[in-house]
């Protein structure tokens, strides 16, 4: 069983020993922290924070715990009980709040809950924030409110259904051509929040939603991450339903993937990738994934004329480079998309309006879209080495070894090739370097990670 604290949150497993596990001594005394956290960024008399949670069994008394933390620290509490992390973030700006959580341990299985932490601009906590509240929880300085001085906590229930709305009114979300099309779709939400949002949009957009285990209960039926050898069943209900395509969504709604109409995987990074194409199409621009997602964001990006950049690993990292370069998209390999304008943050709800609009206008089949975009294969192993060696020292001897290729430092090690690339990063809490490669072929992605192996167990001697 495992607690893990660090500069993007707190996570671990329910039950267990104080200080092993995540236990209600936890979540208080990390809910106290951020409380004190919030009221150091501005003095003022009223403190407001936004708290929402996937359908995660322990979900419930955790968010009471954390909720009556904090209303004990004279914050006012907007309650928004079951909700998805970007509905949430949207809440946060919505009630001009201090900040917000989100209670859930996303794609981990259902033994496992987190408190994921937010500014006041409804986006994660940066590395620096990260560790002033790591700080002052293990100082232990908080200070509580006198009697007189308490919070509140007001329920507010209606954000899933102006989520819903900001997203019907964005300018590239065809709602007319959606409606035309008179889709049917297979949803499967892993009896999670997005049971409750993703056929709340379809219905809004004049989609038939099929719904595959959408009852919010937080008994996930499968692994909860979506990925295929996961999404039997879904593959399966597409096909009997003849429907247009299937989804998945993870238990907080910020991945998303697609199953073909004849039920075979979209790929959960041509998620991004799909959806760029229709933003690009639209108003070309910059985009920007992580260095671990596909080279198919940017072979799409410079065929519409645009530029692509990478950033370190991180949702809080490509927020920041999308920032920088005004993106007009972005997101995360695993399905998280990123369109500003309506947030910051990873939203599948979004994804899918978006995704809905590209299929509608362009009158193909799933599988034809697919088909437009370059294949491309990955492979992700890692090497365990021994505590005393440097790390650092070993990804810079790479770094020199191969100086005449494209390397990026950012995070690690990335050295893109010709014909395909690859990226070691180090892992912050075990001596191990990841290892991620992507070539046209599987055998080739494979071969490459092994040939990188080879090359760091030589170095490390």
């Amino acid at each position: 069983m495992t607690l893990i604290k660090s500069i993007s949150g707190i996570r671990g497993t329910i039950g267990g020993i104080q200080g092993d596990n995540l236990t209600p001594i936890d979540a208080v005394m990390y809910a106290a922290s951020y409380g004190t956290w919030v009221k150091q960024q501005r003095n003022k008399e009223d403190y407001r924070v936004v708290v929402g949670r996937d359908a995660r069994i322990s979900g419930e008394m955790v968010q009471q715990l954390v909720m009556n933390t904090l209303v004990g620290m004279g914050i006012h509490v907007i309650d928004l009980g079951l909700s998805t992390t970007p509905t949430v973030e949207m809440a946060v700006t919505m009630e001009h709040a201090d900040g917000g959580i989100i209670l859930t341990a996303s794609h981990n299985p259902k033994q496992w809950n987190a408190l994921k932490l937010l500014n006041n601009k409804g986006e994660f906590l940066n590395a620096a924030a990260g560790q002033e509240i790591l700080d002052i929880a293990e100082s232990g300085a908080i200070t509580f409110a006198e009697v007189d001085d308490l919070g509140k906590i007001t329920i507010h229930d209606a954000y899933i259904d102006l989520h819903i709305d900001e997203i019907l009114e964005l300018p590239l979300v065809n709602v007319s051509a959606i409606k035309k099309a008179g889709f049917k779709v297979v949803v499967d939400a892993v009896n999670s929040t997005g049971g409750i949002a993703v056929p709340l949009l379809l219905q809004a957009l004049g989609v038939h939603p099929v719904k595959l285990y959408c009852d919010p209960t937080g008994h996930f039926p499968h692994n909860p991450e979506p990925l295929k050898e996961h999404l039997g069943d879904l593959m399966e209900l597409v096909k009997k339903e003849h429907a247009d395509f299937g989804l998945v969504v993870d238990p907080d709604v910020d991945r998303l993937a697609f199953v073909d109409e004849k039920g075979e995987m979209f790929g959960e990074e041509y998620t991004l990738v799909a959806v760029a194409d229709y933003i690009l199409k639209n108003n070309p621009g910059t985009t920007v994934s992580n260095m671990s997602s596909s080279r198919a964001l940017r072979d799409i990006t410079e065929k519409h004329g645009g530029t692509y950049t990478a950033s370190a690993v991180g949702e809080v990292n490509v927020v920041q480079q999308m920032k920088d370069t005004k993106a007009v998209i972005g997101g995360e390999g695993n399905g998280g998309i990123i369109y500003p304008e309506l947030h910051y943050g990873r939203d599948s709800l979004v994804g899918i309006a978006l995704f809905l609009s590209h299929l509608a206008e362009e009158k193909i089949a799933v599988s034809e879209l697919r088909s437009r975009y370059t294949s491309y294969f990955m492979s992700k192993k890692k090497i365990e080495l021994t505590p005393q060696l440097d790390v650092d020292t070993i990804l810079k001897e790479i770094e020199n070894r191969y100086s005449t290729e494209e390397i990026n430092t950012l995070d690690g090690v990335k050295i893109d090739f010709a014909e395909n690339w690859v990226h070691l990063r180090k892992s912050n809490t075990e001596p191990i370097i990841r290892i991620y490669t992507e070539a046209k072929s599987q055998d080739e992605a494979d071969a490459l990670a092994d040939r990188f192996i080879g090359e760091l167990k030589e170095i490390a001697g």
